[in-house]
């Protein structure tokens, strides 16, 4: 096989949620950030249905605030939650939904948002034109999310919509996804189903299909909440 074509069909693999590409020089990848006032009103849920638009402004605005880690050992990890102007999420909801999955005790670590940097992890809610522009050079036509230099790029229509094979369950996908692309900045690698029957591992590309496994958002599903101690 012609080595053109051997690389093609290695990006074409990836793309399934565009894990591990090379980093891009941040001046040309990222698009400017501002920061999104912190109003005194708590946030509305997000409707699971929201019309996500093909492109919105193609800017970032940071989420203000900062949200604590939860309870327990090990070491905390600090992230940015940002939002692309102009789609149609509450930026507060998003970050407090972001931060409830990661702080679950069947995720990966303890995390700590907060609203400036330097940090590892970069969650960043985007419509499918930023999503394409911030995953290059992988495929994700515009339907899959990815992890690329710093960043969990999260498409907006995913978030919105899910995918069929988690029949309907859209807080179990959005935890999928989240674990999964940020699972890629703590250097976890993709994994396939185990067994037929068995649960997915959070690291399996679930957005694609679920093959014989059942869906899983977990990184740690059998780990159980009283073992959080401080």
């Amino acid at each position: 096989m012609p080595k053109l074509a051997l690389l093609l069909m290695l990006v074409m693999i990836a793309a399934g949620c565009a894990a591990e590409p090379p980093a891009p020089p941040q001046s040309q990848q990222s698009p400017p950030s501002s920061v999104v006032p912190d109003p005194p009103v708590a946030p509305e849920p997000d409707r699971p249905r929201a019309r996500v638009p093909r492109a919105a402004s193609g800017k970032y605005a940071v989420v203000r605030g900062s949200s604590p880690a939860r309870r327990g050992r090990g070491p905390v990890v600090r992230y940015v939650v940002e939002v692309e102007r102009g789609l149609p999420f509450d930026p507060r909801a998003f970050a407090a939904e972001v931060h409830r999955i990661l702080n679950d005790v069947r995720g990966w670590a303890r995390f700590r948002r907060v609203d400036r940097g330097p940090v590892p992890v970069r969650v960043a809610l985007s419509s499918p034109r930023l999503t394409v522009r911030q995953c290059r050079p992988l495929h994700t036509r515009g339907r899959l999310s990815c992890w690329n230099g710093r960043r969990s790029v999260i498409n907006a229509l995913r978030w919105s919509r899910g995918v069929p094979h988690f029949d309907g369950d859209l807080a179990a996908y959005r935890g999928y996804l989240i674990g999964h692309e940020v699972g890629h900045g703590l250097g976890h690698r993709h994994r396939h189903c185990p067994a037929p029957g068995r649960l997915a591992p959070v690291m399996m590309q679930q957005s694609k299909s679920l093959g014989p496994c059942r869906p899983n958002p977990w990184p740690h599903p059998h780990r159980a909440e009283p073992d959080q101690r401080p």
